[in-house]
């Protein structure tokens, strides 16, 4: 008979990592199903299934990346603050998209772009949290984020002045929101 406590037990606090680990799997399984049925636009039985086994075999491998809350509750709580967030998201990139499109349609479009680096530190102290604004910023049309260091610097391509005279601004404030920083 082995007496070997398992690995959990040893650690000290096995009820919460085993809740935060389902928690967190859930969560990321949740948000991947809701992405894939937006985008892959179908809803027929083949695809439906097909994108169940895919989200589930992803949360399975890497569920515990995107929320790192030490409680269910927390990570509920998380989801539904980057949830919140998205439609802000949305609404941003919109409005980049018709700046950008007011460029490239301009006449004098050669003289308003001005593509430029411009480099900021971050008050975000989480990895997630700073990949969350890199992408954001990527996301948004006429800025990519050229690089982050660990420390929070970052570097970020804009097309013009204006692309990039918001940053890090009211992105990373929201972003901060959703992970309590």
């Amino acid at each position: 008979m082995n007496h070997t406590a398992p690995e959990s037990n040893r650690m000290g606090k096995p009820e919460l990592a085993a809740s935060r680990s389902w928690s967190a799997h859930f969560m990321t399984f949740f948000l991947l199903l809701i992405l894939w049925l937006v985008f892959s636009g179908r809803f027929d039985a083949f695809h439906v299934t097909l994108g169940v086994v895919s989200c589930a075999l992803v949360s399975a491998i890497s569920g515990d990346l995107l929320f790192t809350a030490t409680a269910p509750a927390e990570t509920a709580r998380l989801g539904f603050r980057f949830l919140k967030y998205c439609p802000w998201l949305l609404y941003q990139i919109f409005l980049a998209n018709l700046h950008v499109l007011y460029l490239v349609f301009h006449p004098r479009m050669r003289s308003l772009i001005d593509p430029h680096i411009i480099e900021f530190d971050s008050r975000l102290s989480s990895n997630a949290s700073r990949t969350l604004l890199a992408n954001a910023i990527t996301l948004t049309p006429g800025t990519i984020t050229v690089s982050v260091s660990v420390l929070g610097k970052f570097s970020v391509h804009c097309i013009n002045e204006k692309s990039g005279e918001s940053l890090p601004g009211e992105m990373e404030q929201r972003v901060a929101e959703i992970f309590n920083q």
